[in-house]
């Protein structure tokens, strides 16, 4: 008598099989789903687009590609967000804000950096009155290295040349820096062409050199109340230029008197 064999048929056991394996394979990708818009680690090329604003596309280049590796890394904004930070990068590259964003339809990672405008070249003097270091003034207030001026003319981003700014490094502070700041992007980009010099001294007062056809003109504008003398300096000029007059010395530090001192005819 024939026994009853207990396996199922060929065809019963191909179904079981191919049931567990999606299960197995449904389960495997499971995990890796929720830890990254691109899986961790995917290393999957995507497409970018970038604006960098007026930042030296060398250095904002450098910044933006940084970014891409971890993006595609990680698959995570958050990621690219916390490099930033992390890493310094907005200081190290000289961008003033930033933005990245992430279209996963397209999947088109947009980058938009911008970067201050340079204003003056410091000259910081230390105490002993001789040794000195350099940087740039940017309309942020703050202090860049001197490379930022050179990359940004190496691509033609700057032209023209900046007015100098000369202080001791005891007047260093941020309230004072960022008030000198003010007052020179308030003068305006045709008035500063007449900028030389700005110079404030260990005792607090503000001097300014202007060069007007060529000749020398310095303006005292005392300790206080700058941004008031500075908006008197320029309807002086103004009128002086209108009748041909070269100021050789405008005195301001009493802001309710104004001597002036004229040279030869223009």
């Amino acid at each position: 008598m024939r026994q009853k064999s207990t396996f199922p048929n060929s065809t019963a056991l191909s179904r079981v099989l191919l049931v567990v394996g999606s299960l197995l394979f449904i389960y495997s990708l499971t995990p890796e789903r929720g830890m990254s818009a691109l899986g961790p680690k995917s290393k999957q090329k995507i497409k970018y687009r970038t604006n960098f604003g007026s930042c030296p596309s060398r250095s904002a280049g450098k910044m933006t590609l940084k970014l891409i590796k971890v993006f595609e890394e990680t698959g995570s904004l958050k990621n690219v967000k916390e490099e930033i930070a992390k890493r310094s990068l907005s200081q190290r590259h000289f961008v003033s804000d930033y933005k990245v964003n992430y279209d996963p339809l397209k999947k088109m990672l947009f980058f938009r950096l911008d970067c201050p405008k340079p204003l003056m070249k410091v000259q910081i003097y230390k105490e002993n009155g001789i040794d000195s270091y350099e940087a740039i003034l940017v309309d942020s207030g703050e202090l860049f290295d001197p490379t930022y001026e050179v990359l940004l003319r190496t691509e033609k981003k700057l032209k023209g040349p900046l007015p100098y700014l000369a202080l001791p490094v005891g007047e260093l502070e941020a309230d004072k820096r960022k008030t000198i700041t003010r007052i020179v992007d308030e003068f305006g980009i045709d008035f500063r062409k007449k900028v030389s010099e700005v110079i404030l001294d260990d005792k607090g007062d503000l001097t300014v050199i202007l060069s007007l056809k060529g000749n020398p003109s310095s303006v005292f504008l005392g300790k206080d109340e700058w941004g008031v003398k500075a908006s008197k300096l320029k309807k002086i000029v103004k009128y002086m230029e209108s009748k041909k007059k070269i100021p050789a010395i405008i005195n301001l530090t009493n802001s309710k008197k104004v001597v002036v001192k004229f040279n030869s005819n223009l």
